[in-house]
């Protein structure tokens, strides 16, 4: 045993544990489409159960559950087999909060493929995806997101709906600038209800966004703008604009391009809120935030997770007088408020 003045020895660990991470994404991922989870929260803890429930085989199920057990997802008592809480909330389906389909963007093909490429990426300093990556127009991949990633989306939607009626309850013009799924502006439409909602996103996605008014019942007070945010007529009079998930895609220099355009369609009592990953100056920490940057790298040509001073450097060079950071309960993103 080591003493307390002896450094514990070297282990290859670490470097086992992430050269065979796709075999824990790929259980995950064969969970879902055989609804594993699900079947234990039902009540079929069994392996025999299971098998019947999930059609498949009974060792199949067995060496499945034993592995997710073993990742932290399931517990294993006495030969059966029970959901953690955690698994229990996101990846049930009957749980309104289940995320399982956040998988068809995470695991899309072309996704994917670009971090197939990462060692050219790396050499070259952005995506070799095509020569805009994930930001080409009309990009199919977006339409994949707009369906797929309403569940991971819901809790920070909420919130930033709760916190415009707290803070901003006069808003009647909201735009929602790569709107995607459109459930950031429909559920500031949903608390406000003389907030009319302007969505702009590639025609494909707000096919989507549109959808979804319906469902809800915003679709009167819900119009929208086809096409690029940075070449778009984005029109005036806006109390808030929204940019959710979408400056992360591009240069600093970029960014100010669109924060001047953004500014000058504000009313002059006007608000932007921003939710992004934002890591510490450092750039490493928190480890979930700052990872991000990888993401961008693999897929834009130009992309990067910002640091909360350079947001506020792009925001000021823009003309904003102030932005505030707000965190985002039940979420790694954080909010930036940034007032005209």
């Amino acid at each position: 045993m080591p003493t307390h003045d002896q450094v514990a020895a070297p282990t290859p660990q670490l470097f086992f544990q992430t050269a065979n991470a796709y075999q824990r994404s790929q259980a995950l991922k064969a969970a879902v489409d055989l609804d594993l989870f699900t079947a234990i929260g039902g009540g079929h803890d069994t392996m025999d159960a299971l098998a019947q429930r999930c059609g498949a085989a009974a060792r199949g199920v067995r060496i499945l559950a034993d592995y997710l057990t073993i990742q932290g997802f399931i517990i294993k008592e006495g030969g059966r087999y029970k959901l953690t809480p955690d698994t229990a909330l996101f990846l049930d389906r009957r749980s309104p909060a289940y995320m399982g389909s956040v998988l068809g963007f995470l695991h899309a093909p072309k996704f994917i493929e670009s971090f197939q490429h990462l060692t050219e990426a790396v050499r070259k300093g952005g995506t070799v995806a095509g020569e805009a990556g994930t930001v080409a127009p009309e990009h199919p991949l977006w339409v994949e997101f707009a369906k797929s990633m309403i569940p991971m989306m819901a809790k920070p939607a909420e919130e930033i709906a709760l916190f415009v009626k707290q803070t901003q309850p006069g808003v009647k013009k909201v735009l929602d600038i790569a709107a995607g799924h459109g459930l950031f502006g429909i559920e500031i439409a949903r608390r406000l209800p003389e907030a009319e909602i302007v969505a702009l996103d590639w025609p494909n996605v707000l096919a989507v966004a549109q959808e979804l008014s319906r469902e809800v019942g915003v679709q009167t007070r819900y119009r929208t703008i086809a096409g690029d945010a940075f070449q778009q007529d984005l029109g005036t009079g806006y109390d808030l604009v929204l940019l959710t998930n979408f400056l992360h895609h591009f240069s600093a220099v970029t960014c100010e391009t669109l924060l001047h355009k953004i500014h000058r369609c504000l009313v002059p009592d006007g608000r932007v809120i921003t939710l992004e990953f934002v890591p510490n100056d450092d750039r490493v920490t928190p480890p979930p935030v700052a990872e991000f940057s990888l993401i961008m790298l693999a897929t834009t040509p130009e992309g990067d997770a910002y640091t909360f001073k350079e947001y506020e450097q792009m925001f000021g060079r823009a003309g904003f007088s102030r932005t505030e950071l707000h965190p985002v309960p039940g979420s790694v993103e954080q909010v930036l408020v940034s007032y005209k």
